[in-house]
């Protein structure tokens, strides 16, 4: 059911509840595919017998439905895919966390300077101490890197080091073949916590030109391995830009350096479309 907790200003909502709002706010008939979500935002208070919007819902939806910026955070781990975010318009700010089993989303409205606080906590972004590895960087390929990730599923009911050992088999099976390479990815592969992919979309410019602008990066969280970036296949992959046989690089870095990489994906105001000017 979705719902608004006045103490925080937070709302909770599906998919469906959205486009039940964005037919209401365009005038819209609801379809009948959407009659209950429209139902729920009823009973919620959220709108009226007539359809109108809580006022407390407009800042949210005019947000959602003129953005200027949006991120969106994709985190894969224990329970799945689960996707975040934040939509920033003209003059409120908004982030959306999903949960693991739930359709529906909490809606918060940000201050702007919380903007990169509120996208590191999305990742849970921590500053642990982290153990040695033989090498900060594995460079091999996606074909490599799926070879070791397809061992997942069948470890279960395995020790740790049979499990070690039995990814470490099928990384040298798919040809990787140094040692120290083989051992780091191995235990990241053992020991991987989340990977998530973190990406911003605005209208930008290309040399002069209004254009759609995308830019993002991927880390995984390997728990006490520490945080990798993943230089390659760069973000945002576009679809048939990865195969098997393309390049894979992880980077170690540092909570410190994955926090100025959310900072440098935020758009500066000149990467904006200039307005036309008024003749």
């Amino acid at each position: 059911m979705p719902s608004y907790d006045s103490t925080r200003g937070r709302f909770r909502l599906a998919e469906s509840h959205l486009a039940v709002l964005g037919h209401r706010t365009a005038g819209e008939e609801v379809p009948p595919e959407l009659a209950e979500a429209d139902r729920e935002l009823r009973e919620a208070g959220l709108t009226d017998r007539e359809g109108n919007l809580d006022l407390l819902l407009s800042p949210l939806v005019s947000t959602l439905r003129a953005p200027a910026v949006v991120v969106h955070v994709e985190a894969l781990g224990e329970h799945g895919t689960l996707h975040h975010g934040v939509t920033i318009g003209d003059g409120h700010v908004y982030s959306h966390e999903s949960w693991p089993g739930s359709e529906e989303s909490e809606y918060v409205r940000l201050e702007p300077s919380m903007l990169v606080w509120a996208l590191a906590r999305m990742v849970n972004l921590q500053a642990e101490d982290t153990e040695h590895v033989a090498t900060p960087v594995v460079e091999t390929t996606t074909g490599v890197l799926d070879a070791g990730l397809g061992t997942l599923d069948g470890l279960r009911g395995l020790t740790a080091q049979e499990g070690l050992d039995r990814i470490t088999e099928a990384l040298r099976a798919a040809g990787l073949t140094r040692k120290s390479q083989l051992g780091t990815l191995a235990k990241l592969i053992a020991g991987l916590r989340a990977g998530w992919r973190m990406t911003a979309a605005w209208q930008g410019h290309d040399e002069g030109t209004p254009a759609t602008q995308v830019r993002g990066f991927a880390v995984w969280d390997c728990g006490p391995l520490g945080y990798w970036h993943r230089e390659l296949p760069a973000e945002p992959i576009l679809p048939g830009r990865a195969d098997a046989a393309g390049p894979l690089k992880l980077v170690r870095v540092d909570a410190k350096e994955v926090w100025q990489m959310i900072t440098a994906l935020l758009p500066s105001r000149e990467e904006f479309a200039r307005a036309p000017r008024q003749s």
